[in-house]
């Protein structure tokens, strides 16, 4: 397992991934150089918790491009079976599923649960120069807060502390 630490550069990757458009491309974190990037790892498609954090996102996914961020979501599912899940129940997305069949990002991202075969709840805030910024990571049944995701990004972007609750708008410190 890799050791992940904040300040060095994310682990970088090429891997295939369900588009906006239901297609099949692939994706690399080179693709969003100049961006800030959000990479969150879900355990499995078509289960409970999973699709209110997608959802999340998707909503959220607007917000987040007015940050100059890109979200790309990922598990160990196949290609094939993220495309089923967002045409018969998730519904379309506005970013990109990347499967994760080999569980070689999963792996790289510290996130593996190897004995189950799936991802922890981890969630990478990554900044445009590819260096890791943020992360945090749940265990698989308790789903994460987008708006803290968000609020952590904001956070992050002034380049300031920032004191605990601190809320865009808000004095830094």
């Amino acid at each position: 397992m890799m050791s992940l630490q904040i300040g060095q550069k994310a682990p970088t990757f090429e891997v295939e991934a369900v588009t906006q458009n239901g297609e099949f491309e692939t994706v690399s974190l080179s693709d969003y150089q100049g961006k800030w990037t959000v990479l969150f790892f879900y355990p499995l498609d078509f289960t409970f918790v999973c699709p209110t954090e997608i959802q999340g996102f998707n909503k959220h996914y607007e917000q987040f491009q007015e940050l100059n961020a890109e979200i790309l979501g990922a598990s160990t599912d196949s290609l094939y079976s993220h495309k089923v899940w967002t045409e018969d129940g998730l519904g379309k997305l506005k970013f990109p599923l990347i499967s994760d069949y080999t569980k070689e990002l999963s792996r790289d991202y510290g996130v593996l649960v190897p004995e189950k075969g799936f991802a922890l709840r981890g969630t990478f805030i990554i900044d445009p120069e590819g260096v890791l910024r943020s992360v945090v990571v749940n265990d698989e049944s308790v789903g994460r807060s987008v708006d803290e995701t968000l609020r952590t990004l904001q956070a992050l972007q002034t380049g300031k502390n920032t004191p605990c609750e601190w809320a865009p708008g808000e004095a830094t410190l």
